[in-house]
């Protein structure tokens, strides 16, 4: 019985502690400022694809002249992709179709992009997209910034 109570305390210590860690890299994150919910998909084929697959959950942080995306659900403190604001091309604004509705944030607004000849796809919320265009559009003079 005793063996049994101390397992599942064990068990219950580290659920709160999984749990406390992923609030704390959360507000490490977000520390800094400028950051916001944003889903990415990676190496989007050219015809597209609505089927809902592909799409991770993060974080997106502004960082100078770059944009960092972490995944909510890791525990690591390096972002998972850094997107270079020289080297963000948008090619298209869309809503979510088909099977995105269900995998993408219900106020969520898709955006096309390549990054150094990779499609990628980003979906934020609209107040979200208006700050990543802004921020797009306010490249230091010089600076080649191409949004549709």
């Amino acid at each position: 019985m005793f063996l049994a109570l101390l397992v599942s305390g064990l068990v219950v210590a580290l659920v709160v502690i999984g749990l406390f860690v992923f609030g704390l890299r959360r507000r490490l994150i977000q520390r800094s400022g400028g950051t916001f919910d944003c889903s990415l998909r990676w190496n989007v084929p050219e015809d597209g694809d609505h089927s809902g697959k592909g799409w991770v959950y993060g974080v997106a942080r502004y960082n100078g002249d770059r944009v960092e995306w972490f995944r909510v659900f890791s525990y690591a403190l390096r972002p998972r992709r850094a997107l270079e604001r020289s080297a963000i091309e948008v090619v298209a604004r869309r809503l979510p179709e088909g099977e995105e509705e269900l995998a993408l944030l219900s106020d969520a607004v898709v955006l096309g992009c390549l990054h150094h000849g990779t499609r990628l796809e980003l979906a934020m919320s609209e107040d979200a997209l208006t700050g990543f265009l802004a921020w797009l559009e306010a490249a230091p003079p010089g600076q080649r910034v191409n949004v549709a």
